[in-house]
Protein backbone atom coordinates (compact mmCIF):
# COMPACT_ATOMS: atom_id res chain seq x y z
CA UNK A 1 0.00 0.00 0.00
CA UNK A 2 2.80 2.40 0.95
CA UNK A 3 4.69 1.56 -2.26
CA UNK A 4 1.59 2.35 -4.30
CA UNK A 5 1.18 5.69 -2.53
CA UNK A 6 4.80 6.59 -3.14
CA UNK A 7 4.42 5.85 -6.84
CA UNK A 8 1.42 8.15 -7.09
CA UNK A 9 3.19 10.84 -5.10
CA UNK A 10 6.26 10.84 -7.29
CA UNK A 11 4.22 10.86 -10.49
CA UNK A 12 2.64 14.07 -9.30
CA UNK A 13 6.05 15.37 -8.26
CA UNK A 14 7.50 14.97 -11.74
CA UNK A 15 4.43 16.42 -13.39
CA UNK A 16 4.73 19.53 -11.25
CA UNK A 17 8.45 19.77 -11.78
CA UNK A 18 8.29 19.45 -15.53
CA UNK A 19 5.23 21.64 -15.95
CA UNK A 20 7.05 24.39 -14.10
CA UNK A 21 9.70 24.51 -16.85
CA UNK A 22 8.00 26.61 -19.56
CA UNK A 23 7.80 25.48 -23.15
CA UNK A 24 7.50 28.22 -25.79
CA UNK A 25 7.43 27.82 -29.54
CA UNK A 26 8.54 24.18 -29.41
CA UNK A 27 11.57 24.96 -27.22
CA UNK A 28 12.27 24.43 -23.53
CA UNK A 29 13.31 27.64 -21.77
CA UNK A 30 15.20 28.54 -18.60
CA UNK A 31 15.03 31.88 -16.79
CA UNK A 32 18.63 32.90 -16.14
CA UNK A 33 19.77 34.90 -13.10
CA UNK A 34 19.64 38.12 -15.09
CA UNK A 35 15.97 37.40 -15.92
CA UNK A 36 16.74 36.61 -19.60
CA UNK A 37 15.26 33.48 -21.19
CA UNK A 38 17.66 30.92 -22.61
CA UNK A 39 16.46 27.98 -24.72
CA UNK A 40 17.52 24.37 -24.63
CA UNK A 41 19.09 23.75 -28.04
CA UNK A 42 16.89 22.25 -30.76
CA UNK A 43 19.27 19.37 -31.31
CA UNK A 44 19.09 18.44 -27.63
CA UNK A 45 15.34 18.60 -27.43
CA UNK A 46 14.70 14.98 -28.44
CA UNK A 47 17.24 13.77 -25.92
CA UNK A 48 15.66 15.99 -23.29
CA UNK A 49 12.19 14.58 -23.91
CA UNK A 50 13.54 11.02 -23.82
CA UNK A 51 15.22 11.71 -20.47
CA UNK A 52 12.00 13.13 -19.11
CA UNK A 53 10.11 10.04 -20.28
CA UNK A 54 12.67 7.82 -18.53
CA UNK A 55 12.29 9.76 -15.31
CA UNK A 56 8.53 9.37 -15.51
CA UNK A 57 8.94 5.63 -15.96
CA UNK A 58 11.20 5.41 -12.90
CA UNK A 59 8.69 7.40 -10.91
CA UNK A 60 5.72 5.25 -11.94
CA UNK A 61 7.58 2.09 -10.88
CA UNK A 62 8.49 3.63 -7.52
CA UNK A 63 12.28 3.48 -8.02
CA UNK A 64 13.22 6.40 -5.81
CA UNK A 65 16.98 5.91 -5.93
CA UNK A 66 17.01 5.58 -9.70
CA UNK A 67 14.76 8.61 -10.05
CA UNK A 68 17.21 10.66 -8.00
CA UNK A 69 20.05 9.60 -10.26
CA UNK A 70 17.96 10.48 -13.28
CA UNK A 71 17.35 13.97 -11.94
CA UNK A 72 21.11 14.36 -11.48
CA UNK A 73 21.71 13.24 -15.05
CA UNK A 74 19.06 15.61 -16.32
CA UNK A 75 20.86 18.55 -14.73
CA UNK A 76 24.21 17.38 -16.04
CA UNK A 77 23.02 16.82 -19.59
CA UNK A 78 20.97 20.00 -19.71
CA UNK A 79 22.73 22.68 -17.69
CA UNK A 80 20.44 25.26 -19.28
CA UNK A 81 17.65 24.21 -16.92
CA UNK A 82 19.85 23.74 -13.85
CA UNK A 83 20.23 26.12 -10.97
CA UNK A 84 20.29 26.31 -7.16
CA UNK A 85 16.54 26.80 -7.05
CA UNK A 86 16.02 23.56 -8.99
CA UNK A 87 18.36 21.74 -6.61
CA UNK A 88 16.46 23.04 -3.60
CA UNK A 89 13.14 22.09 -5.17
CA UNK A 90 14.29 18.56 -5.99
CA UNK A 91 15.46 18.15 -2.38
CA UNK A 92 11.88 18.66 -1.28
CA UNK A 93 10.57 16.40 -4.03
CA UNK A 94 12.79 13.51 -3.05
CA UNK A 95 11.82 13.78 0.60
CA UNK A 96 8.21 13.83 -0.49
CA UNK A 97 8.83 10.78 -2.66
CA UNK A 98 10.17 8.88 0.35
CA UNK A 99 7.10 9.76 2.38
CA UNK A 100 9.04 12.07 4.67
CA UNK A 101 6.37 14.74 4.57
CA UNK A 102 7.51 16.77 7.57
CA UNK A 103 11.04 17.01 6.17
CA UNK A 104 9.65 17.83 2.75
CA UNK A 105 7.67 20.77 4.13
CA UNK A 106 10.80 22.09 5.80
CA UNK A 107 12.69 21.79 2.52
CA UNK A 108 9.94 23.55 0.58
CA UNK A 109 9.76 26.30 3.21
CA UNK A 110 13.48 26.87 2.84
CA UNK A 111 13.13 26.95 -0.94
CA UNK A 112 10.23 29.42 -0.80
CA UNK A 113 12.12 31.76 1.53
CA UNK A 114 15.34 31.63 -0.49
CA UNK A 115 13.99 31.69 -4.05
CA UNK A 116 10.81 33.81 -4.09
CA UNK A 117 11.44 34.69 -7.76
CA UNK A 118 11.96 31.11 -8.92
CA UNK A 119 9.76 29.75 -11.68
CA UNK A 120 9.25 26.75 -9.38
CA UNK A 121 7.72 28.87 -6.60
CA UNK A 122 4.11 28.01 -7.42
CA UNK A 123 4.98 24.33 -7.85
CA UNK A 124 6.44 24.31 -4.33
CA UNK A 125 3.30 25.94 -2.95
CA UNK A 126 1.22 23.30 -4.71
CA UNK A 127 3.33 20.56 -3.20
CA UNK A 128 2.98 22.01 0.31
CA UNK A 129 -0.76 22.24 -0.26
CA UNK A 130 -0.85 18.54 -1.18
CA UNK A 131 1.06 17.62 2.00
CA UNK A 132 -1.07 19.87 4.19
CA UNK A 133 -4.21 18.33 2.68
CA UNK A 134 -2.94 14.89 3.67
CA UNK A 135 -2.25 16.12 7.21
CA UNK A 136 -5.71 17.64 7.54
CA UNK A 137 -7.18 14.35 6.33
CA UNK A 138 -5.54 12.57 9.28
CA UNK A 139 -2.15 11.54 7.86
CA UNK A 140 0.01 10.48 10.81
CA UNK A 141 3.42 11.99 11.44
CA UNK A 142 6.24 10.65 13.61
CA UNK A 143 6.89 12.27 16.98
CA UNK A 144 10.27 11.84 18.68
CA UNK A 145 10.95 9.02 16.23
CA UNK A 146 8.76 6.67 18.27
CA UNK A 147 5.14 7.69 18.28
CA UNK A 148 2.83 8.71 15.47
CA UNK A 149 0.03 11.21 15.75
CA UNK A 150 -2.47 12.83 13.42
CA UNK A 151 -0.94 15.73 11.55
CA UNK A 152 -3.86 18.13 11.97
CA UNK A 153 -1.86 20.90 13.62
CA UNK A 154 0.94 20.60 11.06
CA UNK A 155 -1.64 20.76 8.29
CA UNK A 156 -3.20 23.91 9.72
CA UNK A 157 0.21 25.54 10.18
CA UNK A 158 1.29 24.73 6.63
CA UNK A 159 -1.98 25.94 5.12
CA UNK A 160 -1.71 29.18 7.08
CA UNK A 161 1.77 29.79 5.69
CA UNK A 162 0.57 29.09 2.16
CA UNK A 163 -2.29 31.53 2.59
CA UNK A 164 0.04 34.23 3.92
CA UNK A 165 2.60 33.73 1.16
CA UNK A 166 0.19 33.56 -1.76
CA UNK A 167 -1.66 36.82 -1.11
CA UNK A 168 -4.88 36.82 -3.14
CA UNK A 169 -3.91 33.94 -5.42
CA UNK A 170 -6.41 31.07 -5.73
CA UNK A 171 -4.21 28.74 -3.67
CA UNK A 172 -4.30 31.21 -0.76
CA UNK A 173 -8.09 31.02 -0.70
CA UNK A 174 -8.08 27.24 -1.11
CA UNK A 175 -5.69 26.92 1.84
CA UNK A 176 -7.82 29.13 4.09
CA UNK A 177 -11.01 27.26 3.21
CA UNK A 178 -9.28 23.90 3.76
CA UNK A 179 -8.45 24.92 7.33
CA UNK A 180 -12.00 26.08 8.05
CA UNK A 181 -13.52 22.91 6.62
CA UNK A 182 -11.07 20.73 8.51
CA UNK A 183 -12.10 22.34 11.80
CA UNK A 184 -15.76 21.80 10.93
CA UNK A 185 -15.22 18.18 10.03
CA UNK A 186 -13.53 17.60 13.37
CA UNK A 187 -16.41 19.42 15.11
CA UNK A 188 -14.19 22.24 16.28
CA UNK A 189 -16.92 24.73 15.52
CA UNK A 190 -15.49 27.65 17.46
CA UNK A 191 -12.16 27.42 15.61
CA UNK A 192 -13.98 26.95 12.31
CA UNK A 193 -16.13 30.02 12.99
CA UNK A 194 -13.09 32.19 13.64
CA UNK A 195 -11.42 30.95 10.45
CA UNK A 196 -14.54 31.62 8.36
CA UNK A 197 -14.73 35.06 9.98
CA UNK A 198 -11.14 35.74 8.97
CA UNK A 199 -11.89 34.66 5.41
CA UNK A 200 -14.99 36.88 5.33
CA UNK A 201 -12.93 39.89 6.40
CA UNK A 202 -10.16 39.18 3.91
CA UNK A 203 -12.35 38.51 0.86
CA UNK A 204 -15.77 40.00 1.73
CA UNK A 205 -17.07 40.66 -1.78
CA UNK A 206 -15.89 37.52 -3.58
CA UNK A 207 -17.56 34.13 -3.87
CA UNK A 208 -15.40 32.90 -1.04
CA UNK A 209 -16.80 35.73 1.10
CA UNK A 210 -20.31 34.44 0.49
CA UNK A 211 -19.25 30.91 1.44
CA UNK A 212 -17.58 32.30 4.55
CA UNK A 213 -20.76 34.07 5.68
CA UNK A 214 -22.66 30.81 5.33
CA UNK A 215 -19.87 28.98 7.14
CA UNK A 216 -20.07 31.41 10.05
CA UNK A 217 -23.82 30.82 10.34
CA UNK A 218 -23.39 27.07 10.08
CA UNK A 219 -20.69 26.93 12.75
CA UNK A 220 -22.57 29.11 15.21
CA UNK A 221 -25.65 26.95 14.78
CA UNK A 222 -23.69 23.71 15.14
CA UNK A 223 -21.96 25.14 18.21
CA UNK A 224 -25.21 25.34 20.18
CA UNK A 225 -25.08 22.51 22.73
CA UNK A 226 -28.64 22.45 24.01
CA UNK A 227 -31.03 23.99 26.50
CA UNK A 228 -28.61 23.64 29.41
CA UNK A 229 -26.24 26.08 27.72
CA UNK A 230 -26.23 29.70 26.63
CA UNK A 231 -28.27 30.48 23.50
CA UNK A 232 -25.95 33.21 22.14
CA UNK A 233 -24.73 30.89 19.38
CA UNK A 234 -28.31 30.52 18.17
CA UNK A 235 -28.81 34.29 18.15
CA UNK A 236 -25.61 34.78 16.16
CA UNK A 237 -26.48 31.98 13.73
CA UNK A 238 -29.89 33.53 13.12
CA UNK A 239 -28.30 36.90 12.41
CA UNK A 240 -25.81 35.44 9.91
CA UNK A 241 -28.47 33.39 8.12
CA UNK A 242 -30.76 36.43 7.86
CA UNK A 243 -27.87 38.48 6.48
CA UNK A 244 -27.13 35.75 3.96
CA UNK A 245 -30.77 35.60 2.90
CA UNK A 246 -30.85 39.37 2.47
CA UNK A 247 -27.69 39.49 0.36
CA UNK A 248 -28.04 36.25 -1.59
CA UNK A 249 -31.75 35.51 -1.80
CA UNK A 250 -31.52 33.05 -4.70
CA UNK A 251 -28.79 30.99 -3.06
CA UNK A 252 -30.65 31.13 0.24
CA UNK A 253 -33.72 29.60 -1.38
CA UNK A 254 -31.68 26.83 -2.99
CA UNK A 255 -29.96 25.71 0.21
CA UNK A 256 -33.01 26.05 2.45
CA UNK A 257 -32.03 28.97 4.66
CA UNK A 258 -35.68 29.55 5.61
CA UNK A 259 -35.88 26.02 6.96
CA UNK A 260 -32.72 26.54 8.98
CA UNK A 261 -34.08 29.77 10.40
CA UNK A 262 -37.29 27.98 11.33
CA UNK A 263 -35.27 25.34 13.17
CA UNK A 264 -33.32 28.03 15.02
CA UNK A 265 -36.54 29.78 16.02
CA UNK A 266 -37.87 26.49 17.36
CA UNK A 267 -34.69 26.02 19.37
CA UNK A 268 -34.79 29.57 20.72
CA UNK A 269 -38.43 29.13 21.70
CA UNK A 270 -37.77 25.84 23.42
CA UNK A 271 -34.81 27.35 25.26
CA UNK A 272 -37.09 30.04 26.76
CA UNK A 273 -39.77 27.44 27.46
CA UNK A 274 -37.28 25.27 29.34
CA UNK A 275 -36.36 28.24 31.53
CA UNK A 276 -40.03 28.78 32.30
CA UNK A 277 -40.42 25.13 33.16
CA UNK A 278 -37.44 25.35 35.51
CA UNK A 279 -39.01 28.25 37.39
CA UNK A 280 -42.30 26.37 37.58
CA UNK A 281 -40.59 23.34 39.10
CA UNK A 282 -39.00 25.56 41.75
CA UNK A 283 -42.37 27.06 42.64
CA UNK A 284 -41.76 30.47 41.05
CA UNK A 285 -44.98 30.66 39.04
CA UNK A 286 -44.65 34.34 38.25
CA UNK A 287 -41.28 33.97 36.54
CA UNK A 288 -42.44 30.79 34.82
CA UNK A 289 -45.47 32.53 33.34
CA UNK A 290 -43.26 35.42 32.23
CA UNK A 291 -41.15 33.07 30.12
CA UNK A 292 -44.15 31.16 28.84
CA UNK A 293 -45.71 34.42 27.68
CA UNK A 294 -42.40 35.42 26.07
CA UNK A 295 -42.52 32.25 24.00
CA UNK A 296 -46.10 32.98 22.92
CA UNK A 297 -45.29 36.57 21.98
CA UNK A 298 -42.01 35.96 20.09
CA UNK A 299 -42.58 32.53 18.56
CA UNK A 300 -46.36 32.08 18.32
CA UNK A 301 -46.25 29.32 15.71
CA UNK A 302 -43.62 27.18 17.40
CA UNK A 303 -44.06 23.84 19.12
CA UNK A 304 -42.80 25.45 22.31
CA UNK A 305 -45.58 28.05 22.07
CA UNK A 306 -48.19 25.29 22.11
CA UNK A 307 -46.61 23.78 25.22
CA UNK A 308 -46.31 27.21 26.84
CA UNK A 309 -50.00 27.87 26.21
CA UNK A 310 -50.91 24.54 27.80
CA UNK A 311 -48.81 25.39 30.85
CA UNK A 312 -50.48 28.78 31.21
CA UNK A 313 -53.95 27.26 30.80
CA UNK A 314 -53.17 24.59 33.37
CA UNK A 315 -52.05 27.26 35.80
CA UNK A 316 -55.20 29.29 35.22
CA UNK A 317 -57.34 26.19 35.71
CA UNK A 318 -55.63 25.35 38.98
CA UNK A 319 -55.99 28.94 40.16
CA UNK A 320 -59.72 28.95 39.41
CA UNK A 321 -60.21 25.71 41.31
CA UNK A 322 -58.35 27.10 44.29
CA UNK A 323 -60.47 30.26 44.24
CA UNK A 324 -63.71 28.29 44.55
Amino acid sequence: MLECKMRIVMVLAVILLLSALPVVGGETWRLEQGRDWKAVSDEGRDKYLLTVAQIKKLVVTGQTEEAGKAFDKLKKDFPEISGPDLDAFIEGEMLFCKGKFTGAVRAYDKFLRKYPESELYEAALDREFAIATAFLAGQRIPVLGIFKMRGYSSGVKTMEKISDRAGDAPIAKKAAVAVAKSYEKRRKFNEAYHKWSEISSRWPTERIGKDALLGMARCKHAGYRGTKYDASNLVSAKSYYENFRLRYSEDAAKIGVDERLQQINEQLAYKRFSIGRYYQKTGNEQSANLYYQMVLDNWPGSSAAKMAKEKINQELKIKKQNDK
